[in-house]
């Protein structure tokens, strides 16, 4: 199964050379009396196409950097620019329409919905809109490649935490979107199952020039041409290849 075997135009577009460019980017939060820096002057570029990881201890700031590449929130200081988008000059409403369209998130909550099937969940970001009956038939396909074939109609309650998390995959992966970003997606997979998880983000850069982020502890799944930035005490300390 190929992706490009179902068309979709949702997130259809141009696409710029370069789909990530973050410039001296700060997160600083503030808890009472106390300011914590996140993110300290983060700076890299990413070309439409990457497969990255994001390498660091907790702490680092991977997850901080991780929601401000999805704009889910927004930079202290710094500029960031998202598919030709500097998000600084973002309405709230076009934030939302980006993340909505353009990006696929695989976050280790899941967040699926507890009254919905697993091919439901897989089709929520489509629902309001409605659904065909093609689409329905792709949200299939991609359970079957995830090796759920046989919890279609199960809700999250009866599902294992591995379970949920290859739901959570597939419901990213549905829309093709131009940026996909990944925390920990093989954390609660066995190796099998992780490598098949990898294999399908593989597939989606390939066939549709996806951009991949993945935040990770593990290496195992890192190619000799993948790029990687290292951070520790929120700052790359490790520029990605060029």
């Amino acid at each position: 199964m190929r992706f490009d075997e179902f068309p979709l135009t949702i997130g259809a577009g141009y696409t710029p050379r370069i789909m990530i460019q973050a410039e001296a980017v700060t997160k600083t939060y503030r808890r009472g009396i106390h300011e914590v820096s996140a993110l300290r002057g983060v700076t890299f570029e990413l070309p439409a196409g990457s497969f990255a990881f994001v390498l660091g201890p907790s702490g680092s700031g991977k997850s901080t950097l991780l929601q401000l590449l999805g704009a889910l929130d927004e930079p202290t200081s710094g500029e960031l620019t998202l598919a030709g988008q500097r998000l600084s000059s973002m309405t709230s409403h076009q934030r939302d329409n980006f993340r909505r369209e353009q990006v696929g998130f695989i976050f280790q909550s899941f967040n699926l919905l507890s009254n919905l099937t697993a091919v439901d969940n897989v089709l929520v970001p489509f629902l309001p809109r409605g659904v065909s009956a093609e689409l329905r038939s792709r949200a299939i396909e991609l359970l079957n490649q995830v090796g759920l074939s046989d919890r279609l109609d199960h809700r999250p309650n009866q599902l294992s935490g591995g379970e949920q998390q290859r739901v959570a995959i597939a419901r990213a992966l549905l829309k093709r979107p131009k940026i996909v970003l990944a925390d920990e997606p093989t954390g609660e997979l066995d190796s099998q199952t992780g490598a098949d998880v990898f294999r399908l983000l593989r597939d989606l850069r390939e066939q549709h020039n996806a951009t991949v982020i993945v935040v990770t502890h593990d290496p195992t799944f890192i190619q000799s041409d993948d790029r990687i930035l290292r951070m520790r005490d929120g700052r790359i300390v490790e520029e990605p290849k060029t």
